[in-house]
């Protein structure tokens, strides 16, 4: 009897630790289905707006605001190199040469002034002073050069303009 009471120990013993894995396992799966549960609920929650836009809607409005900023950046950028180009072409390079235009006497009130934009495009302006009048000569200027004659005081103007891009 006692061999057979041994024999059986270990088929109890057996079953009880069954039970317990199985019971350990039960907790486990209520909890985790818990969990999946209220995960669940998020994700619909989150997919189906809960009260506030749904996910697709947010995707295409995003788009949208993107699509837009892309346009604006776009518009910009035409506009900064509109704005560029605008610059180049403005007369805002001077150059001042004073000379005295006779040399008998007096001081270096003539002058030659050339104002020109970054291609040297733009116009000389001269003032020959001598004791009694002033005279007044405007040139224009392509590239740097003029059709007609500059003289050494403009030509020494326009170098002065050049020199300030």
């Amino acid at each position: 009897m006692a061999g057979d009471f041994a024999q059986y120990l270990p088929l109890e013993l057996i079953l009880l630790v069954i039970a317990v894995i199985f019971i350990i396992m039960l907790v486990l799966t209520i909890v985790l289905w818990v969990k999946l549960s209220k995960l669940r609920a998020k994700y619909m929650m989150m997919i189906n707006g809960g009260g506030s836009e749904n996910m697709e809607s947010l995707l295409i409005d995003m788009q949208g605001q993107i699509n837009r900023l892309k346009e604006g950046e776009r518009n910009a950028q035409e506009s900064i190199q509109q704005h560029a180009r605008i610059i180049n072409k403005m007369k805002a390079n001077v150059g001042l040469q004073r000379f005295n235009a006779f040399a008998e006497g007096g001081n270096d009130l003539s002058f030659s002034v050339a104002i020109v934009d970054n291609e040297l495009d733009g116009v000389v302006l001269t003032g020959i002073h001598n004791r009694e009048q002033v005279y007044v000569y405007a040139k224009p200027v392509a590239q740097g050069q003029s059709k007609y004659t500059l003289s050494p005081e403009e030509q020494r103007a326009i170098a002065l303009a050049s020199q300030k891009k």
